[in-house]
């Protein structure tokens, strides 16, 4: 892993996507706002029109990187770098603290994501979820099964999750933000400075802070755990034995209600296996990839 997490300092950031494409979200409450759609793998894309975003691989089963309350398609970088010559890599970046109205809930997430996978991908693609975008991710396996070929959880919330956001404040001072986005590690050295300095810039916005306390409250109530034993997709668990939002008991209880699971523990590693067990994530996500068949190349 790199010391801040996200991009190897031999590939520039520019170079881990192919492209990144707009996709104006399809909803009159949060209109005028977009995803960012990030792509990167081997091999042409499937044909199109001219209308559609190439985003989906001409062969092979595309991986979708659904990202947390307060992450970013950036945070797969690293991952990508070790992923995109054998699989199709699509990162889904939602603006999630600017949604409004009903979007801006864990089923407004859910039904934008499953909009967008509905619009874009014929061949079932393996979801990618860490944190609130893992709780996504369960949501489409359960309510759109069409939508998901395999789910990989990493640090996901649905089941057990310790929120913080009780202590969530309007324009919370740096320092604050550095200490709980540090909690999120293991080891807080593996901290991306730039991630503070944008959750301080965001959170100092009224509005912005309100969606992040009506996200999280929102996941907090949608407590799955009666209903995840209905999951039947192959699901791969990727967890930190150092969690403390999502911890170890979450991933266990995951692990038995889910009957075609396998867990994976990394140790000295937080919420963000992505980043602080970067190599380890990667191993994982190929093995994986290949008992399903879904490499590209």
């Amino acid at each position: 892993m790199t010391p801040q997490g996200h991009t190897p300092a031999s590939t520039p950031a520019h170079e881990i996507w192919d492209r990144v494409h707009s996709w104006p979200i399809p909803s009159s409450e949060s209109a005028g706002l977009a995803a960012r759609v990030a792509v990167a793998g081997p091999g042409p894309t499937a044909p199109q029109n001219g209308s559609a975003l190439q985003i989906e691989p001409a062969r092979g089963i595309p991986v979708v990187f659904l990202h947390g309350l307060v992450g970013l398609n950036d945070h797969w970088e690293t991952a990508v770098v070790g992923l995109r010559a054998r699989l199709w890599c699509v990162g889904f970046e939602l603006p999630l603290l600017n949604l409004r109205g009903d979007d801006c809930s864990i089923e407004g997430v859910t039904a934008l994501t499953a909009s967008f996978l509905r619009q874009h991908f014929h061949t079932p693609p393996i979801l990618v979820g860490n944190s609130f975008g893992g709780h996504v991710a369960l949501r489409i396996a359960l309510e759109h099964p069409d939508l998901c070929g395999a789910l990989v959880l990493a640090g996901s919330s649905g089941m057990l999750e310790q929120s913080t956001v009780a202590e969530v404040q309007i324009r919370p001072s740096h320092e604050w933000l550095q200490k709980k986005i540090g909690e999120l590690f293991y080891n807080s050295a593996a901290m991306n400075p730039a991630d503070v300095d944008r959750a301080f810039e965001e959170l100092s916005n009224r509005d912005s802070a309100r969606a992040m306390i009506r996200l999280s409250r929102s996941a907090r109530r949608d407590v799955l755990r009666e209903r995840i034993n209905a999951i039947a997709q192959p699901t791969l668990l990727m967890w930190g034995r150092q969690d403390v939002v999502t911890p170890p008991a979450a991933a266990e209880a995951f692990h038995q209600k889910i009957k075609n699971s396998r867990l994976v523990w990394f140790d000295n590693c937080g919420h963000v296996p992505m980043v602080e067990a970067s190599q380890g994530f990667i191993d994982e996500m190929l093995r994986f990839a290949h008992h399903l068949g879904a490499q590209a190349v």
